[in-house]
């Protein structure tokens, strides 16, 4: 039986691919990991300020939608 892929891999996929294909040590693993999850957390910080500013949101807006005084 063979697996057959009905979409495409995306971008992020295929160079993960190649890179569990080097057999990289654990500890780089760690690192990786590390460093992909700092890289998310500036991307999603960035679309949330981003969505801040558009929006012009501030601390007491929130507090009133959310009903905190």
């Amino acid at each position: 039986m063979q697996n057959k892929l009905t979409t495409p891999l995306s971008n992020v996929q295929q160079e993960l691919l190649k890179l569990f294909a080097a057999d990289v040590p654990d500890h780089h693993l760690e690192e990786l990991k590390l460093e992909m999850s700092k890289f998310l957390l500036k991307k999603t910080r960035e679309e949330a300020d981003k969505a801040w500013e558009e929006k012009s949101l501030s601390d007491a807006k929130i507090k009133k939608k959310l009903g905190i005084n």
